[in-house]
């Protein structure tokens, strides 16, 4: 009897902390319009770590089974019998956010805020595996001059391209509260993109460090309790005219809309486990303030930006690619991430 190919894969098969290493997973089937991607890198993010310490957003989110993982990039392999444009060979990259294609925000060019979207490594099955199943209109073709341990981070890079070209920073004093992986992408690319003073605040001196290393003028820990008054300070009293706050603290979000400048910008991606207070009328109406909601990626603007900003030379995240590890260590590279000593970890697959 012939037997089915199989591949390795990271699956969430129980209800609690970790994941289990499976050497014999189906391959995933592609559909006519589908391209089946053979996976050589992907990266581990934060929601990953959610998902594998099971905290009570993966419990009520996540179906037990899945595979996870949502960063990638790899080599085409076999094609759908209606794929247009790409080919076997090609290597790729692709947005994990797959919309409906009808309803409103998909057929007005905001597929990233589709109402009915299914997320790979969350909705289905993701790319903490050999191979990855993709519609073929998510598929993003990489520039061989980006490297793979690059390319496979496309989709946080994105959120801070994103987060930062909404909010219109070039010329303009920025504030970024929360200096993980994606606000440390956010001060590369703030700099890159024309930005005056750039403060940022965490509670991690080291990743402090980082981010004046990557181009912030001002370091201040999120702890201190003259923070507001050292905010605006760094700006001549007058507060930055920018908040990028990807912290999800909520006395980290209140802190940067009360140091936020009259008529400023606030974007916000980071996600508060629970609602927060804010004071609407002194630090959103009295002031002006402009405030938008940071989901995901534009499909395909961003990717653009993304592309263009690193074949610049202007961008070069590198340095935060801190740890590269074979999937078999995985569990390796979650606790780096728990205990700090890593801050973005890319898994090569076999």
């Amino acid at each position: 009897m012939k037997t089915s190919p199989t591949m390795v894969a990271l699956k969430k098969l129980q209800a609690a902390a970790g994941l289990d290493f499976c050497p014999h997973v189906p391959l995933p089937p592609i559909g006519p319009r589908d391209v089946l991607i053979r996976v050589t890198h992907a990266g581990i993010c934060g929601t990953d770590r959610h998902i594998y310490e099971w905290d009570a957003w993966s419990a009520g989110r996540i179906p037990v089974g899945i595979t996870t993982g949502h960063e990638f990039v790899g080599i085409v392999q076999a094609l759908g019998s209606a794929v247009l444009t790409t080919r076997i060979g090609d290597r790729v990259s692709g947005e994990g956010h797959i919309g409906c294609g009808s309803c409103e925000p998909c057929r007005t060019g905001n597929g990233h805020i589709c109402e009915k979207v299914d997320i790979i490594g969350i909705d289905r099955d993701g790319c903490f595996a050999q191979y990855l199943s993709l519609p073929e209109s998510n598929v993003w073709p990489v520039h061989r001059d980006i490297p793979d341990k690059i390319a496979a981070i496309f989709d946080p890079l994105g959120n801070a391209m994103h987060t930062v070209m909404a909010a219109g920073v070039s010329g303009r004093s920025v504030l970024i509260n929360g200096v993980g992986i994606i606000g440390l992408m956010a001060v590369s690319i703030a700099r890159a993109a024309g930005a005056g003073t750039i403060i940022v605040s965490d509670v991690d001196p080291r990743r402090l460090e980082l981010a004046k290393k990557l181009g912030a003028t001002t370091a201040i820990g999120a702890a201190e309790a003259d923070w507001v008054k050292q905010v605006r300070a760094a700006t001549n009293d007058q507060g930055p005219q920018v908040l990028l706050e990807m912290s999800g603290n909520p006395q980290a979000i209140r802190n940067g809309f009360a140091a936020l400048r009259n008529g400023g910008t606030a974007a916000l991606l980071g996600l508060p486990s629970k609602p927060v207070a804010l004071d609407l009328p002194n630090d959103i109406i009295f002031k002006g303030a402009v405030v938008l909601g940071i989901n995901g990626r534009r499909m395909y603007e961003t990717w653009y930006q993304m592309e263009s900003f690193l074949l610049s030379g202007r961008l070069d995240i590198s340095s935060i690619v801190t740890h590269v590890l074979p999937l078999k260590d995985y569990a390796r590279g979650f606790e780096l991430m728990q205990n700090g000593q890593a801050i973005k970890v890319v898994l090569e697959i076999p």
